[in-house]
């Protein structure tokens, strides 16, 4: 390799391999939220008498609290398996974010994880989506279509 050579940029991804990253965050955030929401909604945690025993100091019993309460909602598939999921599309923000363009990136893959919201509502609760919400998603379809057609005029 000759030192004197000019750096050339590695080559850009195609279009298909954006839209299929933005698409993959958006559902990843989107689509998990509702279900890990369901997940720690419906846990009940055990009694432990640890967390009431008057022997154990006030901040003791906050953090043991705290503690299994992560675990026991963790320890639980249907609130873990969403929740590697949504971290997984962190992962995968934050390979877009090096590469993409950031203005685009993040309105993009934020608007995407709203519409899937809604849909993983729909889907894990059974919400109907409304009239209004049809049209704010349409709005927000449109709103992604100007960022990206203002990036690349």
């Amino acid at each position: 390799m000759d030192p004197d050579a000019p750096l050339t940029p590695p080559p850009q991804p195609s279009i298909f391999r954006w839209i299929l990253g933005f698409l993959l965050v958006g559902a990843c955030w989107g689509l998990t939220t509702p279900f890990m929401r369901r997940a720690a909604m419906n846990y009940t945690p055990p009694a432990r008498p640890e967390l009431t025993d008057p022997r154990n100091s006030w901040v003791k019993r906050k953090v043991l609290g705290i503690w299994y309460a992560v675990i026991g909602v963790l320890s639980r598939p249907a609130y873990a398996v969403p929740l590697l999921l949504n971290i997984t599309g962190s992962v995968w923000f934050f390979i877009l974010i090096g590469k993409a363009e950031l203005s685009l990136t993040v309105p993009i893959t934020n608007s995407l994880a709203f519409m899937f919201t809604v849909l993983g509502e729909w889907w894990a609760e059974k919400k109907v989506i409304g009239r209004d919400t049809w049209i704010g998603m349409a709005f927000v379809l449109c709103g992604i279509a100007l960022c990206v057609q203002s990036k690349s005029g």
